[in-house]
């Protein structure tokens, strides 16, 4: 979502960059774009001029650091600025205090609040916590059945609300069930409307009053903007929330909302939702998402990820597998469900420092999800048998994989030859059995260690499905001289040498 004020930025940062010293033209200069990029990202104007103001100050105030380069200093002063903006420090949920934990979602009506409270119900679950969910909205048609279906599916009780119940003796009584059940940890899940108006405020505040919750948590959805901030001013106003949950954060929102919150209301963002599964919701780090605008990447946000989809014993199961060539098309599936698990390869590439700026490069290049998607259903339609031992896959085979699956014989064929290739690769990698790294191949005298090591034989990367140029990896035509032994090249030597001179002596006779 911050991909256009991404943009922006380093072209206001490329203005300032090259500069010999810090004075009022560059650095006014710099600003006037950041400052445009902000508010076309819908930040309150207010906000913007503050955050110009003190990045302008310090920026003309603060004397460059060794090492650092006037346009660099600028990047550092908008980070920490950036990071104060959004927060400062992570504001997550307090799970520390007393027992159960109550937690009451409010908001406007589509904004997302049932389910993020499925979602937050899965994030209380991995820190510990029973959760209970608790339907209070009896006014939006199918609102209850939608938490019951929610709650179905991540295994979690839930409070057998009907529309015809007052929403207050709902969350009254839902505590005394929740406590029956050895729940610890209750989300009551409020009902909303189309715009602020006073019963739903009374409804909120009998509803806090009879409940005392911990955290009250305002659900906004980032693609309204400024308006999702002018409303959560009026719910803290009324109820004084702890915090948000901004939701639909993957989509092509501006940003606006996320930059702006914490400075209008006081309230950090402590939830932000990703995307539609039940697992798509983070704790929102003011510093990781400062460091993504900035194009620097975010490598602890896709460490923590990489920790969920890969358990370490697998890992190890893994390795020794590879070091005694037993991986088979089985792992390899494997290893790509884990892989769909982190999000979309594009996603993945922006967390790492300097691939965004690749990204831009490679332009309409498609990423290899749907290629992966088509692997997997190959695999799919292979026996156990067979996944575990490719070697048996012989035409007949093959022709019915092609038609479980619906693909070409030819698409069969081109997935083993990867495979086959990928296996030498880590076989020659983990040294065989004895898994020990392969000793490097002799250089002739005088070759360039780096010439032609795309013709080095068995260490050719099989092609990611899907990534133009990218098949084989083999390089460039091999180097003259790179792929003969050292025996060969002195024997050659000599040839030319007795060449040589069997020409003087006939120059001679002449």
């Amino acid at each position: 979502m911050f991909d256009n004020l991404s943009d922006r930025l380093t072209g206001a940062f490329q203005k300032i960059r090259g500069q010999k010293r810090l004075d009022e033209s560059n650095v006014q200069a710099g600003l006037r774009e950041v400052r445009l990029a902000l508010l076309e990202a819908d930040v309150n104007f207010k906000v913007v001029k503050q955050f110009v103001d003190q990045v302008r100050d310090r920026a003309l105030g603060e004397d460059v650091l060794k090492g650092l380069d006037p346009g660099q200093q600028v990047v550092k002063i908008v980070h920490e600025e950036l990071v104060e903006l959004l927060g400062g420090e992570q504001q997550g949920v307090d799970t520390s205090g007393a027992r159960p934990l109550k937690i009451m979602m409010v908001g406007l009506q589509g904004s997302g609040k049932t389910t993020s409270s499925g979602k937050i119900a899965i994030w209380l679950r991995d820190q510990g916590f029973k959760p209970y969910l608790v339907p209070a909205d009896v006014y939006r048609p199918a609102a209850i059945d939608q938490l019951v279906t929610l709650a179905g599916q991540i295994d979690v009780p839930v409070y057998p609300s009907t529309t015809e119940m007052n929403p207050v003796d709902i969350c009254r009584d839902a505590m005394e069930k929740a406590a029956e059940a050895g729940c610890d940890a209750i989300l009551f899940d409020t009902a909303g409307r189309l715009h602020v108006d006073e019963p739903l405020m009374q409804e909120l505040a009998g509803i806090k009053e009879a409940c005392t919750p911990q955290e009250i948590l305002f659900v906004a959805d980032a693609m309204t903007g400024q308006d999702a901030v002018t409303v959560a001013e009026s719910f803290n106003e009324r109820l004084d929330i702890s915090g948000v949950v901004l939701t639909k954060m993957d989509g092509d929102a501006r940003g606006g909302a996320a930059l702006s919150i914490k400075s209008v209301t006081g309230k950090s963002v402590k939830f932000v939702g990703l995307g539609e599964k039940l697992t798509d919701m983070e704790l929102f780090h003011p510093d990781r998402v400062a460091s993504r605008i900035l194009g620097m990447g975010d490598v602890l946000t896709l460490i923590e990820k990489a920790q969920t989809a890969f358990d370490e014993e697998d890992a190890e199961r893994m390795a020794k597998k590879m070091q005694k060539a037993q991986f088979d098309l089985e792992d390899f599936r494997t290893n790509m469900r884990r892989l769909k698990k982190l999000g979309s390869m594009e996603g993945l590439l922006k967390m790492i420092p300097g691939m965004g700026g690749m990204l831009k490069q490679l332009g309409d290049v498609q990423m290899p999800e749907k290629e992966l998607a088509r692997t997997e259903a190959i695999i799919n339609s292979m026996t156990l048998q067979e996944r575990r031992q490719p070697k048996l896959l012989n035409a007949g085979r093959k022709e019915r994989i092609a038609r479980g699956c619906g693909m070409q014989v030819a698409d069969v064929n081109k997935l083993i030859k990867h495979f086959e290739q990928m296996s030498k690769v880590m076989q020659k990698m983990m040294g065989g059995k004895k898994g020990k790294l392969p000793k490097m191949p002799k250089l002739p005298e005088g070759a360039d260690p780096m010439d032609g090591m795309g013709g080095m034989p068995g260490m050719g990367m099989p092609g990611m499905p899907g990534m133009p140029g990218m098949d084989g990896m083999g390089g460039e035509a091999p180097a003259p001289g790179a792929g003969r032994s050292a025996k060969r090249v002195a024997a050659d030597r000599k040839k030319k040498k007795l060449a040589k001179k069997q020409k003087k002596k006939q120059r001679k006779k002449r």
